[in-house]
């Protein structure tokens, strides 16, 4: 029988990129977005066209509203960062930080994988361009893994006990890219944008772009993302 796991899609690099590596470890995906009242809610087609191109078994996309707490650019009427430095990219915690937002999404995959009767999830947590996020750290993850074993019936039954993987928390984007690549990975339907024109366009400056843009010079692989004017 051949293994499952849950793999946390939101269209982007990352996720992409741990979708083939869960598949290239002999995983059968199912995969999770999220419309959580994003403004670049584009990037759940990406995330649709990247699941059914990849063959994962089942698509499912949540909708939850933190727009309800706002907090975030991405979630409230903040402007977005635009044209920041290396270094004030890697300073503090941005505000495109969504509160809570990575312990939201695995309480979901895990409610999913428990149904399931899957031990596994995948996330594309990255420790390194976006060391500004709390819920990107290993020490979170640790954590939420032994909160996670003790918050479930097959946790507490030993049916099953969860693992939590990161395979991306220690790579530079440059890596992630590389990796992508070997395994396959079309990136031209990945958006990674956190504020994307009415037609879905890039905007080539925030944060995301800026890292994006910089991961795929120094990966040297052509970037095959579509930027606005």
């Amino acid at each position: 029988m051949r293994k499952k796991a849950v793999v946390l899609l939101s269209g982007g690099i990352d996720s992409a990129t741990i979708l083939a590596i869960a598949q290239s470890q002999g995983y059968d995906v199912y995969t999770m977005s999220f419309r959580y009242g994003q403004r670049h809610v584009v990037e759940l087609d990406s995330a649709k066209q990247i699941s059914e191109k990849m063959g994962a078994k089942k698509h499912v996309v949540v909708d939850i509203d933190l727009r309800a707490f706002g907090g975030s650019a991405l979630t409230d009427d903040i402007e977005v960062p635009k044209e920041r430095s290396d270094q004030e990219i890697g300073t503090g915690i941005p505000i495109t930080y969504v509160p809570a937002r990575n312990t939201i999404f695995l309480s979901f995959a895990l409610a999913w994988a428990e149904t399931l009767e899957i031990d596994t999830i995948f996330i594309g947590v990255n420790a390194l361009d976006y060391s500004g996020y709390p819920d990107c750290r290993p020490e979170y993850i640790e954590a939420y893994q032994g909160m996670a074993n003790l918050a479930t019936k097959a946790g507490i039954e030993g049916t099953t006990q969860l693992k939590v993987h990161t395979p991306l928390i220690s790579m530079t984007k440059a890596q992630i890219i590389q990796k992508g690549t070997e395994l396959g990975v079309d990136y031209g339907l990945t958006l990674s944008c956190y504020d994307p024109d009415p037609e879905g366009r890039a905007c080539g400056t925030c944060d995301s772009c800026l890292l994006r843009i910089k991961g795929f010079e120094e990966a040297g692989v052509p970037d095959p993302t579509i930027y606005g004017t």
